[in-house]
């Protein structure tokens, strides 16, 4: 597959993706409010297939190097602003969600706590582009100089940059995940 394939592969898949680096998925189930002892063993297939429930939010945890990411199909944890900003508390945090059908893309960079950059669905990017960003949007630029929706390729490039993780329709189909249900939370958006 060319990596545009990729992309839109991915954005057909739909989702949320978060990367957190530096906690085991264990830290991460904890500070979501769940118990690490009530995750099970599962596949990507599985957290597709999974019917979303009323009890809770469901979601897919792996490590990927020093980060673990967190694959949501039918919940957005990774959007809310409460959420991503006590899982970023000492450390760097990378959302992205798409609904390709209605083009509903967000994107969070949080460093800390502090949102360093995003992309809003209906409102755009942040400005100003934080100087580390400045060439990998130059580049997306270059690449896209339609100005595409984050989900046909941008999003994936920037979490990428900032992650060093190149997501794939593989990798998300050939990981482990462990499975389980957390506390529903608040949706609160983070804003600029």
């Amino acid at each position: 597959m060319t990596p545009d394939n990729d992309y839109e592969a991915l954005a057909e898949t739909g989702g949320c993706i978060t990367y957190v680096r530096g906690l085991t998925p264990e830290q991460v189930i904890l500070e979501l409010g769940g118990r690490p002892e009530d995750f099970t063993s599962a596949s990507f297939h599985d957290l597709y297939d999974t019917v979303p429930g009323s009890s809770g939010a469901s979601l897919g945890i792996t490590s990927i190097g020093d980060w673990t990411m967190i694959v949501e199909m039918h919940t957005v944890l990774g959007l809310t602003g409460s959420v991503i900003t006590r899982l970023s508390a000492g450390t760097r945090l990378v959302s992205h969600y798409c609904l390709d059908i209605k083009a509903l893309d967000y994107f969070y960079w949080l460093e800390d706590g502090d949102l360093r950059f995003c992309f809003i669905a209906q409102e755009g990017y942040m400005k100003p582009v934080p100087d580390e960003l400045v060439p990998i949007m130059c580049e997306l630029d270059t690449r896209y100089p339609d100005s595409a929706d984050p989900h046909e390729g941008p999003m994936f490039l920037l979490a990428e940059h900032l992650t060093g993780i190149k997501l794939t329709p593989h990798l998300l189909e050939q990981t482990a995940y462990l499975y389980g249900v957390v506390p529903d939370q608040e949706e609160d958006l983070l804003t600029w």
